[in-house]
C-alpha cells in the first residue's frame, strides 16, 4: 500500500533548538557544561515540562534539588527563546517537496504548551500542517504509544480508513522514531534532509528535485 501522508517531528528535524546556545555563554569550560545540562537541567527535566507539567513548578522543583545552581536552572525558561536558532532550512524545504507533491502532513512534537505559541508565532512553516499533536497540550510524550494513539485518531478524521502502514513518522530521535515502527508506522530517523528524503523515495513517495 503507497504512503498516504507523512507526520514530522519539529525540533531537530524543522526547528533548530538547543540549549547550549545560551548555555555556552552562562558556562563557559565545556565539560562543566555538558554536566550541567546532563544532570541538573536534563532531557528528563525538560521532558516532563514538554508532557504538561508548568515551567514554575518544574523550575521551582529543580531549584530546590541543586539551590547552587538557582541562577543557571533559572535561566533555562527565561532566556528559553535564545535555543531556538530558526527554521532548519533543509527541513523546510523537505515540506515544500511534500506538499507540492499533494502528500497531507502533520506535526507531532514534544513541546511544552507554553512555549510552543512563541514559535507558532514566528515560524509560518508549522502553520502548514493539517493538524498537530503537541505534548504539552495533551500532557503524553513521545515515546508513549498514546500520544501516537492521539495523532492518528487526528489523521483518521482527515484521512478516513487510513491504516498505519500508510503513515512515515520522521523524528531525529530513534527511539521516538522506533516507537512509530512499533505500531505499523513507516519510522524514519531523521539524521539529515538528503538522508530522510531518500528514505521517502524508497517508500514510494514523489519528491520533487
Amino acid at each position: 500500500m503507497a504512503v498516504k501522508a507523512v507526520v514530522f517531528d519539529f525540533g531537530g528535524v524543522l526547528i533548530d533548538w538547543n540549549p547550549e546556545y545560551v548555555y555556552r555563554k552562562l558556562i563557559l569550560d565545556e565539560t562543566e557544561r555538558r554536566r550541567f545540562l546532563s544532570e541538573v537541567c536534563s532531557m528528563e527535566w525538560v521532558v516532563r515540562q514538554d508532557g504538561g507539567q508548568s515551567i514554575e513548578i518544574g523550575t521551582a522543583e529543580l531549584v530546590a534539588r541543586f539551590p547552587e545552581h538557582e541562577t543557571l536552572i533559572r535561566a533555562f525558561y527565561e532566556r528559553w527563546q535564545e535555543m531556538i536558532g530558526g527554521v532548519i532550512a533543509e527541513g523546510a524545504a523537505l515540506v515544500d517537496k511534500l506538499e507540492t507533491a499533494g502528500v497531507p502532513l502533520f506535526g507531532l512534537t514534544n513541546w511544552s504548551a507554553e512555549t510552543f505559541p512563541w514559535a507558532w508565532e514566528r515560524f509560518p512553516v508549522l502553520r502548514r500542517f493539517r493538524d498537530i499533536v503537541v505534548s504539552g497540550r495533551v500532557q503524553l510524550v513521545k515515546p508513549d504509544p498514546a500520544i501516537y494513539a492521539e495523532m492518528f485518531s487526528r489523521i483518521e478524521r482527515h484521512l478516513p480508513r487510513i491504516a498505519p502502514h500508510e503513515l512515515v513518522f520522521i523524528d531525529d530521535n530513534i527511539k521516538n522514531a522506533h516507537a512509530a515502527a512499533a505500531l505499523g508506522w513507516h519510522g524514519v530517523h531523521h539524521t539529515s534532509a538528503a538522508a530522510t528524503e531518500a528514505r521517502l523515495r524508497e517508500l514510494g513517495l514523489v519528491v520533487s528535485e
